[in-house]
Formats: C-alpha cells, sequence, structure tokens
C-alpha cells in the first residue's frame, strides 16, 4: 500500500512540475511575440514560423520515438489533428497575438486566464470531467478556478506600490522606433482587440478538452503532437500569404527574429503542446487549464526583467492568490483520482473473487 502511494505522489510531482514548467515556456511566448512586434514583424508570419519550426521539431522525434507504435492513422484522427491545429494552433495564435497589439500584452493575458472557466463548463458539458456539488472534492474544483481566475485579474486591475525586485533590468525593446505592426493596426479599436481575446480563449478552451479524446483515439503524444502541428503550420502558412506576400516580411536573418520564431517553435510549441498532450491524457483537461494563470505571472516577472515594466505590489498578490487556488484545484482533482482508484480497485477484487468461486466449488465436489 505504501509503494502505491509513494508511486501516486511522484506522478503527482511529475505532472505538477510538466505543467509549471509548459506554463513558463508559454509565458516566453508572450514576452517574445513583443520583441518580435517591437522589430516590425507581423503576427501572421509569426504565428506561421512558429508551426513550420514546430513541425521540423516535432516531426523528427516522433518517427525516431514511435516508429513501431503508431496505430493506423484514421480519417477520424486526421480531423481530430486538423481541428486541434486549428484550434490550438494557427486560428487560437493569430486571434491572441493580434489582441496583445489591439490591446496591450497585459489586458489580454488577463483575458486568457479565463479558460480554466471556460474549460471547466466546457468540460463539465462534454461529460469530460465530473462535478458534484454535494461532495467536497467538487466544491474545492469550483473555488480553486474561481481563485485562480480572480487572483489573475488582481495582479492585472490592482497595482500598488512599486516593487524593485532586481538590482539590474535588461530592456529588449527599441523604444525609438515605433513597430510597423503598430503602425499596420492603428485602424484596429480596442472593442475588436477584447473580441478577438476573447474568440481566443473560446478556440484555446475546446482544444484543451479536445486533447483528451486525441489522446485516446491516437495515444502517441509525439507523432499526434508533429500531426497537429503540421496542419496548424499549413493553415497559418495559407492565412499569412493571403496578406503577407513581400518576401521582406518573411525574410530571416540571424538576428531577434530568427531567435524568437526558433524558441517559439521548439520550446514553446513543440515541447508545451507534448506537455500539454501528455498532462492531459493522465490528469484531464481541467487540470491543464488550471495552470494557465502562472502564465500571467510568469509574464508580469520577466516583462520587469525584460521589457523595462515596472511590477507593482498588485502583481505578487495576484500571484500569491492564484498559487492558492492551483492548491485548492489539485487537492479536489486528488480527491477525484483517489475515489475512482479506490473504486476501480474494487471491481478488480469482486472481479477476482468471482473467478475463484467456481474454482474452490469444483474443488469442493472432487
Amino acid at each position: 500500500m505504501a509503494l502505491i502511494e509513494n508511486y501516486t505522489g511522484f506522478e503527482r510531482v511529475k505532472h505538477v512540475g510538466a505543467m509549471t514548467l509548459a506554463a513558463v515556456l508559454l509565458g516566453g511566448n508572450i514576452v517574445l511575440s513583443k520583441v518580435a512586434a517591437d522589430d516590425g514583424m507581423t503576427m501572421r508570419v509569426m504565428v506561421a514560423y512558429r508551426w513550420i519550426f514546430a513541425t521540423a521539431f516535432l516531426a523528427p522525434i516522433a518517427i525516431v520515438v514511435e516508429w513501431n507504435k503508431r496505430p493506423k492513422l484514421t480519417w477520424t484522427v486526421i480531423v481530430q489533428a486538423f481541428l486541434s491545429g486549428l484550434l490550438g494552433g494557427s486560428l487560437f495564435s493569430i486571434l491572441f497575438y493580434t489582441s496583445v497589439i489591439m490591446t496591450s500584452a497585459t489586458f489580454a493575458t488577463a483575458i486568457y486566464n479565463l479558460i480554466p472557466a471556460m474549460t471547466f463548463v466546457i468540460a463539465v458539458l462534454l461529460r469530460f470531467e465530473n462535478l458534484s456539488f454535494d461532495k467536497v472534492s467538487g466544491k474545492a474544483k469550483v473555488m480553486g478556478t474561481m481563485i485562480c481566475v480572480g487572483g489573475a485579474m488582481l495582479l492585472t486591475i490592482y497595482k500598488g506600490i512599486e516593487v524593485h525586485m532586481w538590482p539590474i533590468k535588461i530592456d529588449l525593446l527599441h523604444h525609438d522606433n515605433e513597430s510597423t505592426t503598430h503602425k499596420k493596426l492603428v485602424g484596429g479599436t480596442f472593442a475588436l482587440g477584447i473580441v478577438l481575446a476573447v474568440t481566443s480563449c473560446i478556440c484555446y478552451s475546446l482544444w484543451i478538452v479536445l486533447l483528451a479524446k486525441v489522446s485516446k483515439n491516437y495515444p502517441c503524444h509525439y507523432s499526434s503532437t508533429a500531426l497537429m502541428s503540421l496542419m496548424g503550420s499549413i493553415q497559418s502558412v495559407l492565412f499569412a500569404l493571403c496578406f503577407d506576400r513581400q518576401v521582406s516580411q518573411w525574410r530571416l536573418g540571424w538576428d531577434r527574429r530568427l531567435f524568437v520564431v526558433l524558441y517559439l517553435g521548439t520550446l514553446g510549441s513543440g515541447i508545451v503542446v507534448i506537455l500539454m498532450t501528455w498532462c492531459s491524457q493522465k490528469r484531464g483537461p481541467l487540470f491543464v487549464s488550471v495552470f494557465n494563470p502562472l502564465i500571467l505571472l510568469f509574464v508580469a516577472l520577466a516583462s520587469s526583467l525584460f521589457l523595462n515594466e515596472t511590477l507593482y505590489l498588485g502583481s505578487i498578490l495576484g500571484g500569491l492568490l492564484i498559487i492558492m487556488g492551483l492548491y485548492v484545484v489539485l487537492w479536489g482533482k486528488g480527491k477525484d483520482m483517489k475515489a475512482s482508484k479506490a473504486i476501480i480497485l474494487s471491481k478488480g477484487a469482486l472481479q477476482k473473487n468471482d473467478l475463484e468461486a467456481p474454482n474452490q466449488d469444483q474443488g469442493n465436489i472432487n
């Protein structure tokens, strides 16, 4: 029994660590996207390169690691991969990063933290998550999700006094040059940016729920992720070519643009999607989405260091609320998993007794 408990605890640490790493990498995506926009790179081209490099990174890994493990590729899997590439790849990325330009990085990231609540509702409606208000675990998941979202909102809305955490600051932006991306989106309104941000959250929530389905039908993490990235790259390239046909927009040199798209494609997309797909299969879509508020915390810390943005007391208080909410939700998920394992073990014991009973009766007759 102790061995089972230790194994369960070790698995829990792995899942939490994987999603924390994914949140850090996704926070890097947002910070570096501001750097790319500051250099004049359009969000459409950046998203296209992101998924191109993600496919180039994941495809060889999938071929080598899962050479003899991949099941037959069916039309159902292909359609699900196409939808995954659309909802969690090309469409979400274009909507979200465009909303960052039309509003602000802080505002768009705050709206991004509505994803746990949206995912929770969608997962319950589609019966991917069990919700029982008469159980403590069900109340904990609802309360924890609300605390996470509330902490993210507090982090953005309330400022408070300035907090100087870093003895030095590394400013990566060219404040003397107006980004051409900003110039091209002057006609965009703040209200449209809000609509794009909310729509991107809906797409992302649907994608998180879809991940669990993809993992069951095609249980090869690397191959399914590579297939999704391929679909996302095709979609985003076709969309970008409709607007950005100049060669200069697509040209990459040995500069920050190349570094940004390499990071977005390998670490910020390839590794992140692998981690999220694995955790979604093991712990469910709510477990994955509840870590999204951590991204805002990491963005606040990184922005104060690399983008010359001021860190306020509200950011620290909001971050503490986010962590508190995570613990509440994880506790509720842990209670559900223990209950599920107890049911499985009891069913296994009953089946074993049913199989042993005829043998005992036969022995008594003999």
